[in-house]
């Protein structure tokens, strides 16, 4: 699991059965102080998030399989939540 920050759409007219209706995101992985990695992932959106939201992804197929319902499936990672806040202890 990581936090990552929404940095684009991908748009896919053509796509396997399972991910119709699902929204695909890129997300780039943030490090401990916030910034941008360029570690991308394209994730399955379940959690309605949007350009420039910092986000909660699942990066582990069969938890995210599960989040979807599917098996098998071919999905590695999904947005599970919007982050309003990190604090990290000193």
């Amino acid at each position: 699991m990581y936090i990552g920050k929404v940095t684009g759409s991908v748009v896919a007219t053509i796509k396997i059965s399972h991910l119709e209706g699902h929204k695909l995101l890129l997300v780039d992985q943030l490090d401990l102080r916030g910034r941008e990695t360029g570690y991308y992932d394209i994730a399955v959106d379940v959690a309605q998030a949007g350009p420039g939201d910092t986000v909660l992804v699942i990066d582990e197929g069969n938890g995210a399989r599960q989040i979807l319902g599917l098996d098998p499936g071919a999905v590695r990672a999904v947005i599970v939540g919007v982050v309003d806040e990190v604090a990290l202890s000193a």
